[in-house]
């Protein structure tokens, strides 16, 4: 149900009302007022591929390497590294006086134990870890990687922006099984979280973290450099809806809303005080993912089947408006834009669109009416629009579908359940993951095959994972893009998900505010305000 203006202005400010006394905040405290894409619902960022949590990990949490503007590594926790042994023993230095939130020094055993844990969730770790023999720390300052055979993206792997994101946490809570969530938030990073001001669904709040020394060189770029912070205090506000954030903005009661609606975008873009623009140029890479556990997915025939059934343009323009400076279609398994992008049998998404003869390929390849759950996020307007379509199609297809509508955080936590459909499971579900993280085999873990270890939807495609492997370790540009086009043409066939096309998302902010650091998640340091 539509909130009426009134309700929604009530609710706006019903909500900073209740949160200044609350807080009793000094007047002199400089306050930055955020609008995340959704609420916090998980605060692991190893546990968990939220891009909400890896905003809220890269606060709280720091990382050995970090990614300039161009996306290139430089040492970030990390000093240096020294390489020997023709490339299979790699020593890296930490930066000294590196301190945790509760006073302990970081240690080099604290990041060697953080590396394993999330190597055990991150498709890329995964990778690394199993070109690893040992992970062990000579000394305080020194991580130590003992490898099988060269292994040339590792500082890559360790400085990945995009879900899992490879924090540092102290040893006692690395050590946590990498299948539980570790809910103590004590980080290095610029940020303390602030437990005792959460309100789930409302609220969350942090703290200038006084302790923290950015790097004393390089220039702030994305997650590399100096990691300077200029308030006392962030907060998120979940507000009920998009009109709500909207207001918001408009009246200056916010500061910064990460991910306005398209549809919205016009009237911002007309209001004096506010600037629109985008956090990346690789946008967002809309999909189906499919539970390759459990039928009917789990039949490949079936899987194929529905690449004949999907109009990118019919998902795009719910998405993203009819305004094609929002979007682009004919988008294959790489982001537009990106060196791995490619044409490989992009005829399966291109051709002509025939639904009857999708349900004859449907029932064929062995569909025998299975309730197909399908999870959509009831506050991720986005995620709704194309799931709204999605749902529409399946039906039109003669699947037998089953809409769950949660909140998108409550949502996160049910599609960890690898059960069946009808034992509380899923069978797919619509979402939009950064264009960074597709833009190549290494960090695109939808594109992972190595079922179970897998991200959610599990597939299992050894060819895949053999053709990643190649990526790995080839010596140039040329080899990998050749790779990249085999690995869409393998994926044409195996179907680990159902591509949607690419949407070129924005942000909107007050003008007063500068500093923005670009090229994925929301980032809090550099940032300033007049």
């Amino acid at each position: 149900m539509t909130v009426p203006a009134l309700s929604r202005r009530a609710l706006v400010g019903a909500s900073a009302a209740l949160a200044a006394p609350r807080l009793g905040l000094a007047a002199a405290t400089k306050l930055l007022k955020f609008i995340p894409q959704a609420d916090l619902g998980v605060l692991d960022p190893i546990w968990t591929t939220i891009y909400i949590a890896g905003a809220h990990g890269m606060m709280v949490f720091d990382t050995l390497y970090g990614q300039d503007a161009s996306y290139r590594v430089q040492p970030q926790m990390a000093e240096g590294h020294r390489i020997e042994d023709d490339g299979k023993t790699w020593s890296i230095t930490l930066r000294p006086d590196l301190r945790w939130h509760d006073g302990e020094k970081v240690l080099a055993r604290d990041c060697a134990a953080s590396i394993r844990r999330w190597g055990a969730r991150d498709g890329f770790g995964q990778s690394l870890l199993a070109a690893t023999h040992e992970i062990d720390a000579p000394n305080d300052r020194i991580i130590r990687f003992r490898l099988k055979h060269a292994f040339p993206l590792l500082p890559n792997a360790l400085a990945k922006s995009g879900p899992n994101i490879c924090v540092m946490m102290p040893e006692r809570l690395a050590l946590t099984d990498p299948f539980k969530q570790v809910t103590d938030m004590v980080g290095s990073g610029p940020f303390r979280f602030l437990a005792k001001d959460r309100i789930p669904g409302s609220l969350v709040a942090y703290e200038r973290n006084p302790a923290y020394v950015p790097r004393p060189d390089g220039k702030a770029e994305f997650t590399a450099g100096p990691k300077v912070v200029h308030f006392d205090r962030v907060e998120w506000h979940v507000l009920p809806d998009a009109a709500s954030a909207s207001a918001a903005m408009q009246t200056g009661e916010m500061d910064w809303w990460e991910n306005p609606s398209f549809d919205l975008l016009p009237i911002l873009r007309r209001t004096d005080s506010l600037h629109v623009t985008r956090l990346n140029d690789f946008g967002f890479m809309a999909g189906i993912r499919l539970n390759h556990l459990h039928p009917p997915f789990d039949k490949p025939a079936i899987r194929r089947a529905l690449l004949g059934a999907v109009d990118q343009d019919n998902f795009m323009t719910a998405m993203a408006t009819s305004d094609r400076q929002n979007w682009r279609s004919g988008v294959g398994y790489f982001t537009p834009g990106s060196a791995m992008a490619n044409d490989a049998d992009i005829s399966h998404l291109t051709g002509k669109r025939d639904l009857d003869a999708v349900k004859r390929a449907i029932l064929a390849g062995g569909y025998q009416g299975e309730k197909i759950v399908v999870p959509v996020a009831s506050d991720f307007p986005s995620f709704t629009a194309i799931g709204n379509v999605g749902i529409d199609l399946f039906k039109t297809i003669g699947l037998n579908v089953e809409i769950r509508s949660a909140d998108w955080g409550s949502l996160q936590r049910g599609l960890a359940s690898t059960e069946p459909a009808d034992k509380g499971g899923w069978s797919a579900y619509f979402a939009h993951p950064s264009g960074v993280d597709f833009a190549d085999p290494a960090t695109h873990y939808w594109m992972r095959g190595n079922g179970r270890s897998a991200a959610r939807g599990w597939p299992n495609s050894p060819r895949l994972e053999e053709l990643r492997d190649r990526f790995l370790i080839a010596a140039d540009a040329p080899g990998r893009r050749a790779i990249a086009e085999d690995m869409q043409r393998q994926a044409f066939i195996d179907v680990p998900y159902v591509p949607l096309g690419q949407a070129l998302g924005s942000t909107v902010h007050k003008k007063a505010m500068t500093g923005l650091l670009t090229g994925g998640n929301p980032l809090f340091w550099n940032l300033r305000k007049a």
